[in-house]
Order: C-alpha cells, then structure tokens, then sequence
C-alpha cells in the first residue's frame, strides 16, 4: 500500500477522515516536538504548546495552499506558539516558595552556576549557526529520535549527506562555543 500525500491527508482531514488526521498528526508529530526542544519551557508549556499548534492546523486545514510545505508552517506556527507562551511566562512572577531543608543529592550552586552558563553558551552558539543546520540538528537530537531515513525526507536531502553535515555543524558549534568561553 503506497503511503498518501500530504495533500491528500489534508483534503481528507478537511472532510472530516479521522485517520487521515491521525495519519498527519503521525507524519509530523516529531517535527513539531523538535522545534520546541530549542524553546526552554516546562513540560505543561510545551504540552500546551504542542496543542495550540495541533489546533491552529485544524482551524486552517482549508487555507493551507502548498501541502508540500506543510512541516515548514508547522515549524513556524509551533516557534511562534513557543514565542508566544514564553512572553506571557516572563510577566509572571514565581511564586514557589524554597523548600524548608536542602537535597543532599541537589547539585551545589557552583555546579548549577557551570551548568546554567555551559548551556548559556551552548543556546548563542546554536542560535548562530544557519538556519539549515540549526533545523538538522534539532530534527536529529529529537527525542524520541527519528531514523536518518524520516530526517533526510523531511529535510528533502540525500541520506548520505546527513553526516558530514552534521559533523561540520557541530565543528561549527563547538568553534562558536570555544569564541564565546
């Protein structure tokens, strides 16, 4: 049985088919969790999140006018969600209180400090790599991961060519990340 296109998925969620939209939320499920991996929300924001975009599909099924280019408006619409949320986030003020004795297995202060500017440094580096290898890595250290095969479709490039490209861009990240530090 031949898989069906996007096009025809979309035309038949539009009518109503569930397991077309089952099928699509399928098909593309791990790209939306991908892009917002690079977003630093909490798990109920990114569930969220994931939803809002899920939603926004349905309220544009019959609009969307290129099928072929739907993951790139899911990527889009799911960083705009992100962006979104983690605005609103910023106007609120915590109000967790500090727990009343310490966890012996917490990391001290200076080990969060290390972790928090390690990965300080890691998020510039990242956000100044191009957009392709930006995406390359995201779609590659998704979890749960996706096989090269569903990466280099999604990507409409040659399997063999995901390595090399992304070593160099982690050459790339590595030489951004030694810059900053």
């Amino acid at each position: 049985m031949s898989t069906p296109s996007t096009g025809d998925l979309l035309a038949r969620a539009a009518a109503g088919d569930q397991p077309a939209w089952d099928a699509l939320v399928d098909r593309y499920c791990r790209l939306v969790w991908s892009v917002l991996g690079s977003f630093m929300l909490g798990v109920a924001a990114r569930e969220d999140v994931y939803q809002t975009v899920w939603l926004r599909l349905v309220e544009h099924l019959d609009r969307i006018k290129d099928p072929e280019r739907l993951a790139g408006w899911l990527a889009t619409t799911t960083r705009n969600e992100a962006l979104r949320v983690q605005r609103q986030q910023r106007r609120v003020l915590p109000t967790e209180h500090m727990p009343l004795t310490a966890d012996p297995t917490a990391s001290t202060p200076e080990e969060q400090v290390a972790d928090a500017e390690t990965r300080e440094i890691a998020l510039r580096g990242f956000g100044q790599l191009s957009e392709s290898c930006q995406q390359l890595l995201r779609l590659l250290t998704v979890d749960p991961p996706l096989d090269y095969a569903t990466v280099a479709e999604m990507l409409g490039r040659p399997i063999g060519s995901l390595g090399p490209t992304r070593a160099r861009c982690l050459g790339k990240l590595r030489t951004l990340m030694a810059e900053v530090d």
